[in-house]
């Protein structure tokens, strides 16, 4: 099993964070920002595909979190790990799935690929941003939304 995320990563301020949310749902992405924007997180990118995740993550300063759905165009959120982890760069960025495809089968599957955490859409407005302070202070944040 790996290590928690406390005893291998510092924790980030929301306000420093540098976070890339790949969604290709324009309404799921505004309100990821808005969450995001909510928090004090000033520098957020958005791609809409796994396909070039890496060479697009590499032209921002840093990345500390990537916020992966699942299901996109192209290559999905599995493909797209796969590549960020195979990226020297990014292999030990956060990268947690934000999926309306929550099931306990789909989180095995995730844990498994190598993804930092899981969050299920409809995300919970209330709920979202203490979920990323806890991802952003180096807690697992594995939640089914039941």
């Amino acid at each position: 099993m790996n290590q928690p995320l406390s005893q291998t990563r510092k924790s980030i301020e929301p306000t420093d964070a540098h976070i890339l949310v790949v969604e290709d749902n324009v309404s799921n992405f505004v309100l990821i920002a808005r969450l995001l924007a909510f928090m004090g997180v000033q520098k957020c990118e958005w791609k809409t595909t796994g396909w070039g995740v890496v060479d697009f993550a590499n032209t921002m300063p840093r990345v500390d979190l990537i916020l992966m759905d699942l299901r996109l165009p192209h290559e999905d959120g599995y493909e797209a790990l796969r590549q960020i982890r195979a990226d020297e760069r990014l292999q030990d960025t956060l990268v947690v799935v934000v999926t309306a495809h929550g099931s306990s089968d789909e989180m095995k599957k995730a844990r498994e690929a190598g993804f930092d955490g899981f969050l299920v859409k409809p995300l919970d407005a209330d709920q979202f941003p203490e979920q990323i302070s806890r991802i952003l202070n180096g807690e697992e944040v594995w939640d089914l939304g039941l």
